[in-house]
């Protein structure tokens, strides 16, 4: 699919599989939380400030908020959120998948997303749910909005 998760998405509801996992960068599914569905760089940045605002719903404090906003990256952000006890990959995990179930919105296929840093290490990850059910992730329930 590359960058392109929104094709690859519609694709789907016409062509179903049983289950579709959605893995990529912080940055690529950070984009994909924040409601884009072409995460390539031509197509937008990856918003530190709505970052900020979610490493703020998870816990985070002002001090940490302030860091995000000035990170020069999402690898930074992330790092900076990490350094501080605040599991910002399971939150994005968690907002990527609303998005890409919406896009989806087929009952049948059961999604899960997986977020990895550059290292190959995992970030984040939801349970594979189906596309019309809630996603569950090691977050939680208490921060949901939709």
């Amino acid at each position: 699919m590359g960058d392109f998760i929104g094709g690859m998405l519609k694709y789907l509801r016409s062509h179903p599989v049983e289950r579709v996992t959605i893995a990529g960068g912080v940055a690529k599914m950070t984009k994909l939380a924040q409601g884009m569905l072409d995460v390539h760089s031509k197509k937008g940045l990856a918003d530190l400030e709505a970052l900020a605002a979610l490493a703020a719903e998870a816990g985070g404090d002002d001090n940490l908020a302030t860091a995000i906003r000035q990170a020069n990256m999402v690898a930074h952000a992330f790092q900076l959120a990490e350094d501080t006890g605040i599991d910002l990959g399971a939150i994005v995990a968690e907002k990527a998948w609303i998005t890409a179930a919406a896009a989806l919105n087929t009952p049948a296929i059961a999604l899960d997303i997986v977020v990895f840093d550059r290292q190959g290490a995992l970030k984040g990850r939801t349970a594979s749910t189906p596309s019309h059910q809630p996603a569950a992730s090691s977050f939680g329930e208490r921060n949901r909005r939709t």
